[in-house]
């Protein structure tokens, strides 16, 4: 029986990134008529940073790929705690959280914004990017791809917050790809509060994956997509209760790749011979995210800031 993967494939850029292309220069090398790309003291430096947020610490899943992908480059991450979970909240209520932040975000001078939150994707993406003056980049559309390409029976199972699932934007985008897939949503609505808890590899978090998981398992899915950047943060878990035959879906590392594809065709990459840097934000307590966060993130944080909720929404939109 195959092993079971996290699968990551390709996904691409937001849509009218498609379309530009990446005005890359290159020479013949006269010694081999080959290609050759100009030398990298033409290229231009962008020293901003590349802003990332999500509800609480899930999407340090996203931002461990991103430094492992783009070292070079700057990063500073806003965990929304104080409004934690978004998933129960109403779609429109998310949306305005997200654009809260990326106008917080955006005044705080990053070049780029990374939406670390499936929830937030769901409800925002395309506001975001009509919105905004920077890139905005998305978690959705690179697992859509992965699980499209990854299932052999087309039963592709989504675990994911009920806004998530009820934006019905997984839903949308297997259906672009593949017409004769079927894709199975269930929301998982106690999963981000045991997974931030004290105890996120405890039994109730066991128990509470396995409920979630007997309608993926009795509608025969071989491919379940693990919708929410705080899910990964569990996997054995996933794994022990799905076993051998289903494939995990969740696609950081494309992602975080997008990311730096994005940077490459804006010219607005840092220089590569440096080493970047991060920094932290919270709406919540600074100790507490610290401390998850070093837990998940695996790497040290130090000082985290403090962001009152009542800065965010008095952010420019």
């Amino acid at each position: 029986m195959q092993r079971k993967l996290l699968l990551r494939v390709g996904g691409g850029a937001t849509g009218h990134e498609q379309r530009e292309q990446t005005g890359e220069k290159h020479w013949k090398d006269p010694a081999t008529q080959g290609p050759k790309r100009r030398a990298t003291y033409n290229r231009p430096v962008d020293s901003r940073p590349v802003g990332v947020f999500d509800s609480g610490v899930g999407g340090l899943t996203v931002l461990h790929e991103c430094l492992v992908t783009m070292p070079h480059e700057d990063f500073v991450y806003l965990g929304d705690h104080a409004r934690l979970p978004y998933g129960p909240r109403p779609l429109e209520e998310v949306s305005r959280f997200a654009r809260e932040i990326a106008a917080y975000l955006e005044g705080q001078g990053v070049k780029l914004l990374l939406v670390a939150c499936n929830t937030a994707t769901s409800a925002a993406l395309p506001q975001l990017q009509e919105e905004l003056a920077v890139p905005v980049v998305g978690v959705i559309t690179p697992e859509a791809h992965a699980a499209v390409q990854a299932t052999r029976n087309r039963r592709i199972g989504l675990m994911a917050t009920e806004a998530t699932v009820q934006a019905g934007r997984y839903a949308q985008l297997v259906r672009a790809l593949d017409a004769g897939a079927e894709l199975v949503p269930v929301a998982c609505p106690r999963l981000v509060p045991l997974i931030e808890s004290d105890e996120p590899f405890g039994a109730e978090t066991t128990e509470a994956v396995r409920e979630y998981a007997a309608p993926l398992k009795a509608a025969e899915v071989d491919t379940v997509i693990l919708g929410c950047t705080h899910y990964p943060l569990i996997r054995p878990v996933f794994q022990r209760v799905f076993g051998r035959g289903v494939t995990l879906v969740f696609s950081a590392e494309e992602t975080a790749r997008e990311v730096a594809e994005t940077l490459a065709r804006k010219r607005i990459e840092n220089g590569e011979g440096r080493e970047g840097t991060y920094r932290f934000l919270t709406t919540g307590e600074p100790a507490l995210f610290r401390a998850l966060g070093e837990r998940f993130l695996q790497l040290p944080l130090g000082e985290v800031e403090h962001v009152a909720v009542a800065d965010l929404e008095a952010a420019p939109a």
